[in-house]
């Protein structure tokens, strides 16, 4: 906290942060007594599933449209692609701007190679919390203050338990103790709806995964059926005309009793054979898998791309894997939601009032990174170079413009005076003779 902050929350109350009270302040156990518990109570999901889910939904209620939401994840495509989409953008580069001191903390140091920002927002829960936002539209967390900690640790909560009364226009969390309600932004609670303000679930893609997951799913066991019976073929005993009841018998009870290496002798006239099935039934399965494969990469890539990926997000594979708007408009709405609800009451209470802090995602891929880097380079030397053939007409390049045209960050500075060593005041200015004045002109 700053010299002026702390004598402006002394004299001036309305300049003095509120103490944000923690709801588990005698008892940190709490909040995690009051966490209900998910439970997986549907393991077999129906297409009317999705139905019920939706019209669930517009009543307020998202227990099922969350439970749909998380058993998505399960499968290996979705999955993987939402974790590339999710994780790959909280590897990404990480830009604080506010106060120095607030700056310094939320940021790496030498010493520490853990700042404030990442001790408060663990990178695998925000994670979590984020992916909540892109397949539900909606994402609920909580700040816990713990006794032995000075900041908060961010918890993801499930959103199974979300409530929302249109009467209201309030969102409630179901509890053990009850539905509490949510006040976003208070210091404990923190409410993510990239999905909309109004209706959230609605502009969300659990639909359309729900549809596909559910799809794929039986598809798959119904391929596994279809190959388990095929994996068997019918065995057929050919008896002579000529061949009695008894003998009969007793070569379909070999036939029967067929195992691994089994060796006939047969009489002329008899014949073993395997009945195999030629058709191609399994053909629309694995269809029905690869249309679902591909609408599930195209609601979360936003193109279609491979699953394997490569090297790593450093040389801008998840740039190529996920369309880069798509990075950008999760890094964007991500960092809104944590700055209004997250950082802004914790750097209140741990800073002071006048102190602020906020984080914001770089998603440009590395080569667009070069490229603006590679052109301030040119625009710094451009004005050094356009300089040096304008001094001698008394003319100089307006580095203000040239700083704005191209979005080169500057800040000012103050430039000590050069007074000559053997005279006491600076040499007038040369003036420019006319004949150059009009070549400036």
């Amino acid at each position: 906290m700053s010299v002026w902050s702390s004598v402006a929350s002394i004299f001036l109350p309305q300049m003095r942060p509120p103490k944000i009270r923690s709801p588990y302040e005698d008892d940190p156990e709490r909040a995690r007594k009051e966490r209900p518990l998910p439970t997986t109570t549907t393991t077999r999901w129906l297409q009317s599933d999705v139905e019920d889910a939706r019209r669930m939904a517009d009543n307020g209620d998202l227990a099922l449209a969350a439970r749909l939401a998380r058993s998505v994840r399960t499968d290996g495509t979705i999955g993987g692609l939402l974790g590339t989409r999710t994780g790959g953008l909280m590897r990404l580069p990480k830009m604080f701007r506010g106060t120095p001191e607030v700056v310094a903390a939320l940021d790496k140091s030498p010493e520490d190679d853990i700042g404030l920002f990442d001790r408060i927002f663990a990178p695998k829960e925000l994670a979590r919390f984020i992916a909540d936002g892109i397949v539900l539209g909606v994402a609920i967390g909580e700040l816990v203050w713990l006794p032995h900690l000075r900041h908060p640790v961010f918890v993801r909560l499930d959103p199974e338990f979300l409530r929302y009364r249109w009467a209201e226009d309030r969102w409630y969390y179901r509890s053990i103790a009850g539905e509490l309600p949510i006040t976003p932004g208070d210091g404990r609670w923190i409410l993510h709806t990239p999905g909309g303000y109004q209706a959230p679930w609605q502009n969300a893609m659990w639909e359309s995964l729900s549809r596909s997951f559910i799809a794929k799913d039986h598809a798959f066991n119904f391929r596994e059926n279809y190959s388990s019976k095929l994996a068997h073929p019918a065995r057929a005993a050919y008896a002579p005309a000529g061949a009695t009841e008894p003998q009969r018998r007793g070569f379909l009870r070999r036939v029967i009793a067929w195992g691994i290496n089994t060796v006939f002798e047969l009489p002329p006239g008899w014949e073993v054979k395997l009945i195999e099935s030629n058709g191609k039934g399994y053909e629309v399965f694995a269809q029905t898998i690869e249309t679902s494969d591909r609408e599930s990469m195209i609601a979360l890539a936003g193109q279609i791309v491979t699953t394997t990926g490569g090297v790593g997000f450093a040389n801008a594979d998840i740039h190529a894997t996920i369309r880069g708007d798509i990075i950008q408009d999760d890094g964007d709405g991500a960092a809104a939601t944590i700055n209004e609800q997250g950082l802004r009451p914790v750097v209140n209470l741990l800073f002071g009032g006048a102190a602020r802090g906020s984080v914001a995602w770089d998603s440009r891929p590395p080569a667009d990174r070069k490229a603006e880097a590679d052109a301030m380079s040119a625009c710094a030397k451009a004005i050094e170079d356009m300089n040096k053939q304008l001094a001698p007409h008394g003319l100089c390049v307006d580095v203000r413009e040239m700083t704005t045209r191209y979005k080169v960050p500057v800040v000012a500075i103050q430039v000590p005076a050069q007074v000559p060593a053997n005279d006491t005041a600076p040499p007038p200015a040369a003036q420019p003779s006319p004949p150059a004045l009009q070549e400036a002109a």
